[in-house]
């Protein structure tokens, strides 16, 4: 039989149920790296559906952030923590409690060949992948305590070699090395870990090629889908890894790359 809008009450069943398990009302979410950019709008896509989100960034305070494009700290819980530090890592305040998601958004890149230079390099991978390392420790106890999901945003870099930016391209395969390796480690406490790994999106952290209308077109022209992918539709990504739906998944990285590298 079916209702008025012409689906079974099996069908409205399974709609409800696939709806509630994007509800994460009573969570706490703890993003790195999620005061711009891709980090900002998985904190404010979790914040819409319910959840208690805490930020860290690099400014000293929210009202820093005020006027940045791609900056969004409404009804967020924000913490200067420098995490190319690990002293500061460790001195870092957490939620308090059990954390169900922590994300792992942070991420440096060095242009004009710095990454070259050995000062360059540490730095990049100093934020990109031992920070990942020294977090996930930090908030083991706190994860397992929730039976939670780590989420680790990577690139689409740590699968094809970059040309100017060595430490960025192997600190995001390391961070997929991670996403498998936390999978397996923390899979028996009830914890789960995914990855993703977005091509180019519109942030400050890809404005060299996005503000650069050769470059850009050089970059859309490898994109099969024509166009470059969004914020919204990488936090849409990392909901849905952090949610029920995904429950049977782990030590996965997603590439939402609009095609790019099939």
């Amino acid at each position: 039989m079916t209702n008025g809008d012409g689906r079974t009450g099996a069908q409205k069943a399974v709609g409800a149920s696939i709806a509630s398990k994007l509800n994460f009302s009573g969570n706490t979410v703890l993003v790195v790296g999620g005061s711009s950019g891709i980090g900002n709008g998985i904190a404010q896509g979790f914040r819409a559906c319910g959840a208690t989100v805490h930020v860290w960034g690099t400014r000293p305070s929210a009202d820093d952030y005020r006027g940045i494009d791609g900056s969004d700290l409404g009804g967020l819980s924000y913490t200067q923590v420098d995490v190319s530090s690990a002293n500061a890592i460790a001195a870092a305040p957490l939620p308090g409690g059990p954390i169900n998601v922590l994300v792992q958004s942070q991420g440096a890149v060095r242009y004009r060949r710095q990454e070259f230079e050995m000062d360059g390099w540490q730095e990049v991978i100093d934020i990109n992948l031992s920070s990942i390392m020294q977090i996930a420790m930090r908030c083991e106890d706190a994860i397992k305590a929730a039976g939670g999901s780590m989420i680790i945003v990577s690139s689409v870099g740590a699968f094809t070699g970059l040309h100017g930016n060595p430490a960025y391209a192997a600190s995001k395969a390391g961070a997929v090395s991670l996403v498998k390796t936390f999978a397996k480690a923390w899979a028996a406490d009830g914890v789960r870990v995914n990855g993703l790994a977005p091509s180019l999106v519109d942030t400050k952290m890809t404005k060299v090629t996005m503000d650069n209308p050769e470059r850009r077109a050089r970059s859309l022209a490898e994109i099969p889908l024509n166009r470059f992918g969004t914020i919204e539709e990488m936090a849409g990504v990392a909901l849905f890894l952090a949610s029920p739906l995904a429950g049977y998944v782990t030590g996965q990285t997603v590439i939402a790359d609009g095609g790019m590298t099939c």
